[in-house]
């Protein structure tokens, strides 16, 4: 199964200089707990932002919201996958980097959608699905297991 069949076509984004209020808003009302950050008219993927990073930012910095920029607080390493990618091969992805979803980019790393474990979960049930509900549930113990280099 191809990441193109079950990834999510129209994923909400916000840009680095949007203020974490309006980054808040899209998540909120988008019932989304990631955005892909993206700069420039093609929309290239340079970070992600979570729902935790935007509560971790107002922890830390104790402004409000809208005094903060997105970019204080998304994660600048972005791990993607490719429209034309196998499934299999976004579970390991998932698994590797411990989270949940990853933005699905063009060969110039410009956001087509986003694929997340519930996307793959959905397709997982389709008559002849390369990967299993099994897979899918192996990749979210993974997920939610702490790295060794973490410490416990």
């Amino acid at each position: 199964m191809k990441v193109q069949h079950v990834m999510t076509k129209d994923a909400r984004c916000c840009r680095p200089e949007d203020d974490l209020a309006a980054a808040a808003r899209l998540l909120w009302t988008g019932d989304c707990g990631v955005l892909p950050i993206v700069v420039g008219e093609g929309r290239r993927v340079v970070g992600m932002l979570t729902d935790r990073d935007v509560c971790m930012a107002a922890w830390t910095q104790g402004r409000p919201l809208s005094e903060i920029p997105v970019e204080v607080a998304m994660a600048q390493e972005v791990v993607t996958c490719r429209a034309d990618d196998d499934v299999s091969e976004v579970l390991d992805r998932l698994r590797t980097r411990h989270v949940r979803r990853l933005p699905v980019v063009d060969d110039a790393g410009q956001l087509l959608g986003i694929i997340s474990l519930v996307d793959i979960a959905r397709g997982a049930e389709r008559p002849g699905s390369s990967c299993t509900l099994a897979d899918v549930a192996a990749t979210l113990v993974a997920i939610s297991a702490t790295p060794p280099e973490w410490g416990s």
